[in-house]
């Protein structure tokens, strides 16, 4: 085995420093909570068993009498989403699956699965990150119930991989696999559709010209095949081992689609307390796991939006990381892929490339993740190393073999950047991530007079005006989580875009959020504090910039300032929260939310993780 990157060690070992007290109240939680549901004939009354299993037809017998292990399946189905769509199958092929191997499979629950490309620019943005929070609560509102030997996660998406993550790890004693439904084939080129898109934004594209071109890119089921939020998900599952190897890009309804989610139930049958071979979601979400995501996320170039759902699901399992561990991760992690918006080849062509196999391959012989996890298949990490295929009917694994593309998988030894590419930059402005891995490096230093906002919609009506034809930092604040629930500004991207083409030095800052699908225009993004104050009237900086106020963005040395005095201000009133879509409702997220380095979530703060 390679010698740990005595970088990777330090920040594990710092990690594991600061978390020892919560860590430790957590596994002691998930010891006691595991002992009383170890038997449901004891721990449960009979007339709860007979209501649990009522409607389970020939499965009724084996669940009473506890014959095999019972499934429990949280599914994130809904036909809205593309990537989610698939799931309506599953849990009757499941069903089928778990007999096989003498278990039961039942559904624990629905989760609610949103997408942001579906709410991207509208009112309903604004429940996105705390909708991470809804469907944690619902998962565990699912397992509530007490039925269950093990649990099948059914989700993909944005918000929904970190928020099952959340609600399973506070039932962290049941082993736990997450399944994938897979990548949609490849639609129109990636280019393509961002020229189109500049191009409406400049009017020089027709809405049906530009409606036209987004149906080609999105086009079937199964996961938009950009390396946004969605499929770095995917790629942290593996890295943590919680996953099939291999499995996140494989198209759906293909045969090997089917064989590894018949193999994740026969797994999940397995690895069942009393088993012999029991693995609980409490002992593979470590310490080492949560810096394994984390180089994954650097490595591959992911989103940034997983700035703030690590912190968020590694505190459900009492461990503290942040934005510093991150950044020291980053500068010790090579870029090693190049996925768009980061390259020009989407997750298809990544897979064919070498895919996840390839990186967890080269991540472990550099000495750069822990192999010595528990994972929930294999002995280790090192099973994810490769590569799923069908030998005949019969699934198996292979080594991924040497990049199929170097101009979009390159070895650690000869990477792309010597660096992971997301850097903290902070200052009098506050703290925030700036993903320099999707910028050109001579737009790493922005140093231009500022342009306040506060909405999008307020960029968009300046930029028509043609008022930021110029030199300009674009400042958009009062979109943090305790202002409007930290929606994602993906709708600045094209006219910025639009700017930066014109030979403008342009940036972004921001306390709102972007993806990891947001491209080439500098940002500084998720600043924390929030320009909105918190109930003791503490405002963040940004709400105390004005317009022509210099403002320095600076990915080389980490830096986020101004050279105006913000201290003599009284800061700038914020719009009051909008009413409708919902939104209303999502007020108790928004008044308990916490800052973006601990993850932006409500949930997590008042339950004091």
């Amino acid at each position: 085995m390679s010698k740990l990157h005595p970088t990777i060690a330090r920040v594990t070992d710092r990690i594991i420093e600061r978390s020892l007290e919560s860590r430790e109240r957590y596994l002691e939680l998930m010891r006691i909570e595991g002992e009383r549901h170890a038997d449901r004939n004891v721990a449960m009354p009979c007339s709860n068993l007979a209501h649990g299993f009522a409607a389970m037809g020939e499965d009724k017998e084996s669940i009473a009498s506890q014959r095999g292990p019972n499934i429990g399946i949280v599914s994130a189905y809904n036909d809205t989403i593309s990537s989610h769509q698939p799931f309506g199958q599953y849990p009757a092929q499941m069903k089928v699956w778990a007999r096989e191997v003498g278990a039961t499979a039942q559904v624990a629950g629905c989760t609610p699965a949103m997408c942001d490309g579906v709410t991207q620019g509208t009112d309903g943005m604004e429940l996105s990150l705390f909708s991470r929070d809804v469907i944690a609560l619902s998962a565990a509102v699912g397992l509530s119930h007490a039925m269950y030997d093990s649990v099948a996660m059914l989700g993909m998406c944005d918000k929904i991989v970190p928020g099952l993550l959340i609600g399973g790890l506070r039932f962290g004693y049941l082993p736990q696999i997450f399944i994938s439904a897979g990548a949609m084939p490849t639609g129109i080129a990636n280019k393509e559709k961002q020229r189109v898109r500049q191009l409406y934004a400049e009017g020089k594209a027709t809405r049906a010209e530009l409606l036209e071109s987004e149906a080609k890119s999105y086009h079937s089921p199964g996961v938009c095949t950009f390396y946004g939020t969605a499929n770095s998900n995917q790629m942290m599952l593996d890295l943590m081992g919680l996953a099939l190897p291999g499995s996140a890009f494989i198209h759906p309804g293909t045969p090997l689609r089917q064989a590894l989610t018949r193999a994740a139930t026969h797994q999940l049958a397995k690895i069942v307390r009393g088993g012999g071979d029991y693995r609980p979601l409490a002992q593979c979400v470590d310490e080492r796991a949560i810096v394994n995501a984390t180089v994954g996320l650097l490595a591959t170039g992911g989103s940034t939006n997983h700035a703030l759902h690590i912190p968020a699901f590694a505190r459900a399992a009492g461990i503290a990381i942040d934005w510093n561990d991150m950044d020291e991760l980053s500068g010790a992690v090579p870029l090693i892929a190049r996925v768009y918006p980061n390259g020009a080849g989407d997750v298809n062509q990544f897979q064919d490339a070498g895919g996840l196999g390839f990186v967890v391959r080269e991540l472990i012989d550099a000495g750069l993740v822990h192999r010595d996890i528990m994972t929930v298949f294999g002995d280790d990490l090192g099973a994810y190393a490769r590569e799923p295929w069908l030998d005949g009917d019969r699934l198996a694994w292979r080594d991924a073999g040497p990049s199929g593309d170097e101009a979009m998988l390159r070895p650690a030894a000869t990477p792309f950047l010597p660096d992971g590419g997301m850097r903290l930059v902070e200052g009098n402005l506050g703290r925030g991530t700036f993903k320099t891995s999707a910028v050109e490096r001579d737009r790493w230093t922005i140093e231009a007079p500022c342009r306040v906002f506060a909405t999008q919609g307020e960029v968009a009506a300046a930029f028509a005006a043609g008022e930021l034809d110029r030199d300009v930092v674009v400042v958009v604040r009062f979109q943090g989580p305790r202002a409007n629930g930290m929606p994602e500004l993906h709708k600045l991207t094209p006219p910025l875009g639009v700017l930066q083409d014109r030979g403008h030095r342009v940036a972004l800052v921001t306390d709102g959020r972007m993806s990891g699908a947001s491209g080439k225009v500098p940002a500084a993004i998720h600043v924390s504090p929030e320009a909105l104050g918190d109930k003791n009237g503490n405002w963040g900086p940004l709400a105390r910039l004005r317009d022509g106020d210099v403002v320095r963005l600076c990915g080389e040395h980490g830096e986020l300032s101004t050279t105006a005095d913000l201290a003599s201000r009284e800061p700038a009133p914020a719009p009051p929260p909008e009413q409708g879509t919902g939104r209303e409702l999502f007020a108790m997220f928004r008044l308990g939310a916490d800052e973006a380095e601990r993850g932006g979530s409500a949930m997590l703060a008042l339950a004091g993780l």
